[in-house]
């Protein structure tokens, strides 16, 4: 048997809100109407459903512009990460995306997930080399770190 719903919040591969689905009973009855995901499809809901995708659309550009303003300023100034390295050039294990958020939070003051910067492969030397940072869908700066050996 299913059931159907109105999305009052986003679910991962479901919807967001305002989206009417088709689920199981079990599914809507334990878990989306208990957690406030989801309610009942009923006609003052599935007119109700307009005012909360238009209220979604709204919030999901705001935060896209907000996020953008950030990459911006992520793209516009390098990132400066000391590492212990050798005479020739070659670090001392790696500089991580870990490494490179922390630098973001310290230099920049913007809180970034280590798992959002994206790294080919780990750093292994000096200079300056590329990383992207995964702010939103769609929004992915291109952050230059500098590599800088420290005393």
């Amino acid at each position: 048997m299913s059931t159907t719903v109105v999305l009052q919040k986003p679910v991962d591969k479901l919807g967001n809100p305002g989206d009417v689905v088709e689920v199981s009973d079990g599914y809507a009855r334990n878990y989306l109407v208990p957690r406030g995901l989801a309610v009942q499809a009923t006609k003052g809901m599935v007119r109700h459903q307009d005012s909360l995708k238009r209220a979604h659309d709204i919030r999901v550009v705001k935060q896209k512009g907000e996020f953008e303003a950030v990459a911006s300023k992520l793209a516009s100034t390098p990132v400066t990460v000391k590492a212990r390295a050798g005479d020739e050039g070659k670090l001392f294990g790696s500089v991580t995306a870990e490494n490179i958020a922390d630098a973001l939070k310290a230099q920049l003051d913007v809180d970034v997930d280590r798992r959002a910067v994206q790294l080919d492969e780990p750093i292994r030397s000096l200079g300056t080399h590329e990383a992207r940072v995964r702010l939103y869908a769609e929004v992915e700066p291109i952050v230059h770190v500098e590599v800088v050996a420290s005393d």
